[in-house]
């Protein structure tokens, strides 16, 4: 499955896995919200809130999608994190993994806390 993540100054496609959260996801779509920034990582709440799966993670490559339940949020990094360590990805705690992105996702260092954020169906 793929979705498209767009805002103000640009656009990503990203290919999903099939997962339960994903499925969840795409059943809330489309979806606008308010952008946040962590460091080089943008979240955003979902409205979708689904159960930590078995396989999450807190430590990711850039460019994946996650999803952070204790936050019903898609978590989006694109590099470090404040608590990061090194150049590695760190989230906040342990999210969901549903993907990554088709493209360059450190185009994702255009958004700006606050921007409109639409989550749909590619």
């Amino acid at each position: 499955m793929q979705i498209r993540i767009s805002w103000p100054a640009g656009q990503l496609t990203a290919t999903l896995d099939e997962t339960p959260t994903s499925k969840a996801l795409a059943e809330a779509l489309p979806i606008s919200a308010s952008a946040n920034t962590w460091g080089e990582e943008v979240y955003f709440d979902t409205g979708v809130s689904v159960a930590l799966e078995h396989d999450a993670r807190q430590v990711v490559e850039p460019g994946t999608v996650a999803f952070w339940t204790e936050g019903d949020a898609l978590a989006l990094p694109y590099g470090p994190t404040p608590i990061s360590r090194g150049g590695e990805s760190r989230l906040a705690s342990p999210c969901n993994v549903l993907g990554s992105f088709d493209g360059d996702p450190r185009l994702l260092s255009t958004v700006r806390d606050g921007d409109p954020v639409r989550v749909e169906l590619a």
